[in-house]
């Protein structure tokens, strides 16, 4: 038993990975939240478009000395602007233009970052660098959680509505353009709390995979808020634990045990595993079987 409370308990012997613990956490709840209703709406190369898109921002607003979250904001909303502008001129479909617009975004982004001088690797925004955060980032990253996660509660009657029906929304009084707008404010703002932790490469894996993992297990969406903030929140610490005495990358490690899980339900949950159900419909065949046989 002390053994086993000595391997809990070494990781945290060192400051870094205390910081790290908060703020796989706070990055992975909010995260998990959020994805709950990209999963819903369909919006899961949008949160890829959306997160990529940012970099630029985040660098320029670096540059500038103001907030992160000003220049991703700014840029996500750009990045929204430009993929209706190219699909609205009707030759180009939805999915070619994120594919251009994002691309070509996180292009500038990459060119911005070579030619920044910075005493700082800006490199780190876009593969992470948990281990290097600093007490001000955890307060970052805990403030920008807070107004997410604020947010998505105080408003999630309407959020809800707008996932499920929004035309029924605008019958309502609800004003979707705005709902959306909200939303997708919302996830540049969320791509800037996970850039701490798993950089803007991974951060569209930590926005989809809570929510479909949840979708797989239940069809009340009251539900799925729980289950994806508890499943994200328990992959950042076994990710944590198994980085610390795997001597493996942190963020790729949090990332990589939320896809286990999410494949893990995928084939054996209780209702909608595909392994669990071709069980069970070979057990009802046999079932059938021996009936018919019985004289």
């Amino acid at each position: 038993m002390n053994e086993l409370i000595g391997l809990l308990a070494e990781p945290f012997r060192f400051g870094f990975m205390t910081n790290a613990l908060a703020a796989t956490l706070i990055a992975s709840i909010v995260c998990a939240l959020l994805s709950c209703w990209l999963v819903l709406i369909g919006w899961s190369l949008m949160g890829d478009a959306v997160s990529h898109a940012v970099l630029p921002g985040v660098v320029l607003a670096y540059i500038a000395g103001a907030p992160f979250a000003l220049g991703a904001v700014v840029f996500g909303f750009l990045a929204v602007a430009l993929i209706g502008a190219v699909r609205d001129q009707g030759r180009i479909k939805e999915d070619a233009a994120i594919g251009i617009v994002f691309t070509t975004l996180f292009a500038l982004g990459l060119v911005l970052i070579s030619v920044t001088p910075s005493q700082t690797d800006l490199n780190h925004i876009i593969f992470g660098n948990l281990l290097g955060v600093s007490r001000s980032d955890l307060v970052q990253i805990a403030l920008l959680g807070a107004v997410v996660a604020a947010v998505l509660i105080l408003k999630r009657h309407d959020f809800t509505l707008y996932a499920f029906d929004p035309t029924h929304a605008f019958a309502l009084g609800l004003n979707p353009r705005l709902i959306g707008a909200t939303l997708l404010g919302l996830l540049a703002l969320t791509a800037v709390t996970a850039l701490q932790v798993v950089g803007i490469v991974l951060v569209v894996a930590m926005l989809i995979i809570p929510g479909a993992t949840a979708y797989l297990l239940t069809d009340r969406f009251r539900r799925m808020l729980m289950i994806a903030p508890a499943i994200a929140a328990g992959c950042g610490v076994a990710g944590l634990y198994i980085s610390f005495y795997a001597d493996t990358s942190l963020g790729g490690m949090v990332v990589l045990t939320q896809g286990v899980v999410f494949f893990a339900i995928y084939l054996f949950g209780p209702t909608r595993g595909v392994v669990t159900n071709r069980w069970r419909a070979r057990a009802a065949a046999n079932r059938r079987s021996v009936a018919k046989a019985a004289p």
